[in-house]
């Protein structure tokens, strides 16, 4: 049975004023977190339905934070394996609540991690996972082209990294794009407007295939990364 131990191993390498500024934000937010983001974080339960990992697949969430998703992917996968990362111990604490509630600790496992450098393999046992996920994260870790590249790393080949996230918004009026956009920053969130172009140029470097939409008139963006099952020959 999956457990979660408040010995998680922390060194002096772990990003402690990203936690620390995380849990802060969320301290308090962590217990209306799932009930508010429901009207806004578009877009998550249609990547959920679309993982379809097979029976003993593993998946990988990057920046788990209440365990909603998992859970939620638990559920409509139930052969599959579950496991989340996130640099916040407030919503970590959330999270393994939520997976216990729901009686799925033998298949949900979660630790925490920076999303620019962890190593899977200490912290589960697994170095390489056959879907990685990231839900509403890129637009809150500065470095996000470093999350991009360690989320590929991690994945077996035919492996598939999901994404869904805010998107540009430039098909929405201008006003409602500008005060959209103003009251994201209050909570240090950023669209990924080079989304699309970065995750163009990994699937053509290494041979992958890209599955990119802009829904809801680009409020939300949605990506899907298949890489090859043979590594590209130079």
């Amino acid at each position: 049975m999956f457990a979660y131990s408040s010995d998680i191993g922390a060194d002096a390498s772990w990003p402690v004023e990203a936690t620390r500024r995380m849990n802060r934000m969320y301290r308090r937010q962590r217990h209306i977190y799932d009930a508010t983001r429901r009207y806004y974080l578009l877009g998550r339960d249609q990547l959920i339905t679309n993982l379809r990992p097979e029976a003993g697949a593993t998946v990988m969430e990057i920046g788990c934070g209440t365990g909603r998703n998992l859970v939620l992917a638990a559920g409509i996968h139930p052969k599959a394996r579950f496991f989340g990362i996130d640099v916040s111990t407030e919503m970590l604490t959330s999270a393994i609540s939520n997976i216990s509630r729901h009686g799925l600790e033998d298949r949900i496992r979660v630790a925490h991690g920076d999303a620019t450098a962890f190593d899977s393999q200490p912290l589960f046992g697994i170095q390489r996972f056959d879907h990685v996920l990231v839900s509403y994260s890129l637009s809150m870790i500065p470095n996000w082209r470093r999350v991009l590249e360690g989320a590929t790393r991690r994945l077996k080949p035919g492996g598939r990294l999901h994404i869904v996230d805010f998107g540009s918004q430039e098909q929405m009026p201008a006003l409602a794009r500008a005060l959209l956009r103003r009251w994201l920053s209050l909570f240090d969130v950023t669209p990924r407007d080079e989304l699309e172009s970065l995750l163009s140029a990994m699937a053509e470097r290494t041979g992958a295939h890209l599955r990119f939409e802009r829904l809801l008139r680009d409020y939300t963006q949605y990506a899907v990364l298949t890489l090859p099952r043979e590594p590209r020959k130079p």
